[in-house]
């Protein structure tokens, strides 16, 4: 009898497991047509790890496991990996603790070092690393040192723990900018992160970085990037970028940020814009506009947080897909990225669907990365404010939803999940680079993760070891070698400055096209030096079969005025003229170099002080206000969809009395313009001084085509204030009616 009942309760047990599993992989239900019916009322209580866990949708096959989750970590923002296999997140401790970002300045955020000490794929180990930091934004592993750079400041230090107790003891300046940045912290910069071709790159600003004797160097890009928050690249270097602000998932990713911006309109299309929520999403700073009527985020508005997956750990078709975090709509899209003829464009993996997709209102994914035991991490904020300060002011859109659903509640959490396969074991081998010797992170360049390769290549460039160069050269050389470890070998060796002519000439003559192609982006430098040997070898891939070499052979031509470097570029445009990706590029860079000349010739004719009026203006624009407006004013409108701000050229308002564009950047601008509607509200720039936006504004009103007045100072501080104490955005209607 007690045997019988055991085997009731046994099958009991059985069934409630088997119910519990049916319900965590059941969470979407469908229509007769397949597709998922939205929950339209989502509830926005606080959820356990456990609880959200069962909330979160995925393709079948793929699942989630957490890696780590309050009280361990708080406000969960980036996260990275010494070469030894630690993880360090980087937490915002005071990001929108409550709706009006109280305290949200207070130095108090930190960064904390996660061990997992027995291999479970579980955090089980956890250190602040570094305590009292304002709103750490960009975070990066160098060696047994940790790169740090905050909010609002330009400044980036290092952290070292030099006695073994888990906490940075040692802090040093690699780089120094006392420069203070006040921009709304959404539009400051990010990324650090150390891309194939050793260089650092940062979203926003017209600079890159690189390591040498122990500091970080600044390279100054003669075009600004792009981008907000999320930065990332693929096997080759290809950079993608993303702004939230502009309502634009991906872009400048046709061609490194060191050549210029370029953009298709059409490398991806409205389709691909749409995104698909399974649940309602009222919380959306856009309000309406940016609703479908089941109350679905209907295109990305808060995209971020990309990543190139690069790892072993998921199917081999995922390798080389795009992710991109909205953490309004709770979703992230997955990405097939399409090589045709050199030219990217972007495709949504699913149809009217989302590679990951919860129910839970406060499921925030901000961040994405490949690990080292190739999986596909996940950082979740989990919160219930996703917006800064200048969103949710009283009287939006946003802040109703926000006091009505009581998402300021959810503060002070944040989870990281990974993204496993079923079948498909992650790596548990620990890395441990750092303990070894520089000729034994060689082999690491050919790994089949990138995570291995890209830490091997940093450390021994980090390190100048050049005792290893023979063994470069050998992998680079040897047809045996897999095609990304021949390219890590010729990059290594370039970061230690030991990439001599001869080896690069025979990478030139690869079989291998991508080889090629680094070969290359390789030789720019020996091009800008006038290398008449390189450019030589260069002149006989101007008939390549691949036209991503070709491009790329273009490009490296591209800074060089020499009669051979200019005219390999114009032999290829005529002989390939349906290069689209060359030939838009090359006119692309004309146009705006033209465009440039003839700006420089209008600033001659006015006083020095107004030239550097005008160039402190366009330095601000071309970080911040391009981003929606677009670097040429006249609106950005990349996948074909709305602008997200009206256009700036030739507008009579612009060219006009500037007192109302003197009151839009001190207190934003919100509502309809000249009867468009666009999703975004113009933030208040006010906390900047005076001279910041009178240099702002008179670079628009003398760029773009507009030709008006120089504003000064004195003629923002007389409209400050006249409107003091202001604390809401103004309507076109309003400035109507106030402005003379």
């Amino acid at each position: 009898m007690k045997q019988r009942k055991k085997l009731v309760l046994s099958m009991l047990a059985l069934s409630m497991l088997i119910y519990t599993c049916k319900i965590s992989r059941q969470i979407v239900q469908r229509d007769a047509n397949g597709n998922i019916i939205v929950i339209n009322n989502p509830s926005p209580a606080y959820l356990s790890p456990q609880e959200s866990l069962k909330t979160i949708h995925l393709p079948k096959g793929y699942h989630l496991e957490l890696v780590a989750s309050e009280p361990m970590i708080h406000e969960p923002v980036a996260i990275t990996w010494d070469a030894n296999g630690r993880m360090y997140v980087a937490e915002m401790n005071t990001y929108m603790q409550d709706a009006e970002g109280t305290g949200e300045m207070k130095a108090v955020s930190r960064v904390k070092r996660l061990e997992d000490t027995n291999g479970d794929g579980k955090m089980d180990k956890s250190v602040v690393f570094i305590d009292n930091l304002l709103l750490p934004r960009m975070i990066l592993a160098l060696d047994d040192r940790i790169l740090v750079n905050e909010t609002n400041s330009n400044n980036i230090y290092s952290y070292r723990d030099t006695n073994g107790d888990g906490k940075a003891d040692e802090k040093k300046l690699v780089f120094r900018n006392d420069d203070i940045s006040t921009s709304n912290l959404e539009h400051q910069k990010s990324g650090l992160i150390w891309n194939l071709d050793n260089k650092i790159y940062v979203t926003v600003e017209n600079k890159r970085y690189y390591y040498e004797d122990g500091m970080l160097k600044a390279e100054y890009l003669h075009e600004g990037p792009g981008g907000q928050w999320g930065l990332t690249s693929d096997n080759y270097g290809r950079l993608f970028f993303s702004a939230a602000g502009a309502e634009t998932p991906a872009l400048n990713f046709q061609q490194n940020p060191s050549y210029g911006r370029f953009d298709f309109n059409d490398q991806y299309d409205n389709e691909f814009k749409a995104v698909w929520p399974i649940i309602s999403t009222p919380d959306v700073q856009g309000g309406l506009n940016r609703l479908r009527p089941d109350s679905t985020l209907n295109q990305f508005t808060a995209c971020t947080g990309q990543s190139v997956f690069r790892g072993t750990a998921l199917p081999a078709d995922v390798q080389g897909d795009l992710f991109i975090c909205e953490p309004v709509g709770r979703l992230i899209r997955r990405a097939k990225v399409i090589n045709t003829n050199g030219k990217i464009t972007l495709k949504n993996a699913y149809n009217k669907e989302e590679f990951i997709a919860s129910t839970d209102m406060n499921f925030r994914p901000v961040n994405s990365v490949t690990g080292p035991d190739g999986c596909l991490y996940i950082v979740d904020m989990y919160r219930g404010i996703i917006q800064e300060g200048n969103w949710t002011k009283k009287g939006t859109y946003l802040r109703k939803q926000i006091d009505e659903k009581k998402f300021d509640k959810n503060i002070g959490r944040g989870r990281i999940y990974r993204v496993v396969y079923d079948g498909i074991k992650p790596d548990k081998n620990l890395p441990k680079m750092l303990d070894m010797t520089t000729d034994k992170l060689v082999p690491y360049l050919a790994h089949t993760n990138g995570w291995w390769r890209d830490n091997a290549q940093k450390l021994i460039v980090v390190r100048a070891d050049k005792s290893v160069v023979p063994a470069l050269k050998a992998m680079a050389l040897n047809k045996g070698t897999s095609q990304l470890g021949r390219i890590h070998a010729l990059w290594t060796m370039k970061g230690l400055k030991s990439l001599d002519n001869e080896t690069l000439m025979q990478a030139l003559r690869d079989e291998d096209a991508e080889v090629r192609k680094t070969a290359v982006w390789i030789a720019d430098e020996s091009v800008k030096k006038g290398d008449e040997q390189i450019i030589k070898a260069l002149d006989l891939l101007k008939n390549d079969p691949s036209a991503d070499v070709r491009f790329q052979l273009a490009l490296t031509m591209r800074f060089n005025k020499s009669d051979s470097a200019q005219g390999i570029i114009q032999y290829m445009m005529q002989k390939f003229p349906n290069d689209k990706l060359l030939v838009e590029s090359q006119k692309n860079f004309q146009n705006k170099n033209n465009a440039r000349d003839l700006a420089a010739k209008k600033a001659a004719a006015l006083t020095e002080e107004d030239q550097k009026v005008l160039l402190k203006g366009a330095t601000i624009f071309k970080q911040l206000c391009a981003i929606c407006h677009g670097a040429d004013g006249k609106g950005v409108s990349i996948g074909g969809s709305s602008m997200p701000a009206p256009p700036l050229a030739g507008v009579k308002d612009v060219n006009g009395d500037p007192e109302k564009l003197i009151k839009i950047l001190l207190h934003g601008l919100s509502g309809p313009v000249d009867g468009k509607t666009y999703a975004d509200a113009m933030p208040a720039l006010g906390s900047n001084d005076d001279e910041y936006i009178a240099a702002v504004i008179s670079y628009i009103r003398n760029d773009m085509g507009n030709k008006a007045s120089i504003v000064r100072p004195a003629d923002v501080k007389k409209v400050r204030d006249n409107h003091k104490g202001r604390d809401k955005n103004w309507t076109i209607q309003e400035l109507q009616n106030t402005t003379k």
